[in-house]
């Protein structure tokens, strides 16, 4: 009787989803789709058997959601300036001791600590050839780079570069099982900086060691920085 009565409630949103879709395609309007997870994820181009059950990458956003393939217009991957993980699995540029646990403090604006856990997140350096990965599988437009304010402080930020493998440089992951588990980052240094940005509004208003940052991230992952936020509420995003 209850779900009857619910049913009841959601009845007027219920509808021919394929087709309504369809009909906004055809009439111009923005269609905005949220992947979930990440291009690791995938069970087929993933880091198996650490994967989901169904593909996050934007080939299959089209799929879930009704619409042509050749309606996709943009792709933005949505990353941190820095990386994290949850739960077991490889993580090249993970950290490990103080430096790590002062990465996890900063993030966002509760720290690096799973939602409903409270479980610490794993956390390192950006990941260049995971960046590039997902460039290459999902035909990235563009990037939005969330948390660039976490790294404010380090007078030091590394990026990891390419991976050493088997005593050859390589700028994408390896494909082989379990070679992730034995690659080695190959870092690049670049400068920190002090200020405290969550303030700034306009790219230029960011210190030039920020920028710097972001333009580097832009030209070893061949993908253009088109959002950059600085703080965890809606209006803390630069639009480029």
């Amino acid at each position: 009787a209850k779900l009857t009565e619910l049913a009841e409630r959601i009845r007027p949103f219920v509808a021919d989803t394929d087709a309504y879709m369809m009909q906004a395609v055809r009439e111009g309007k923005k269609i905005l789709l949220e992947g979930q997870l990440g291009t690791l994820r995938d069970p087929d181009h993933g880091i198996y058997p650490m994967v989901t059950s169904s593909s996050p990458l934007a080939g299959y956003g089209p799929v879930g959601a009704g619409v042509p393939v050749w309606s996709i217009k943009e792709v933005i991957a949505v990353t941190k300036a820095y990386s994290s993980c949850v739960g077991a699995g490889p993580f090249t540029t993970e950290l490990f001791g103080d430096e790590a646990e002062e990465l996890r403090k900063r993030g966002g604006d509760r720290g690096e600590y799973g939602a409903t856990t409270g479980r610490p997140r794993r956390c390192g350096w950006q990941d260049i050839p995971v960046l590039r990965e997902s460039a290459r599988l999902n035909g990235l437009t563009d990037v939005a780079l969330t948390k660039l304010d976490v790294l404010s402080g380090f007078d030091t930020i590394q990026i990891c570069v390419a991976y050493e493998y088997k005593g050859k440089r390589m700028d994408y992951p390896p494909q082989e099982q379990g070679a992730l588990d034995l690659v080695n980052p190959v870092y690049e240094s670049m400068p920190g900086w002090k200020e405290d940005i969550t303030a700034c509004k306009t790219w230029d208003e960011l210190p030039e060691a920020a920028r710097a940052y972001v333009q580097r991230l832009e030209q070893l992952s061949g993908v253009p920085v088109s959002m950059v936020s600085v703080g965890p509420d809606r209006n803390q995003t630069i639009f480029r």
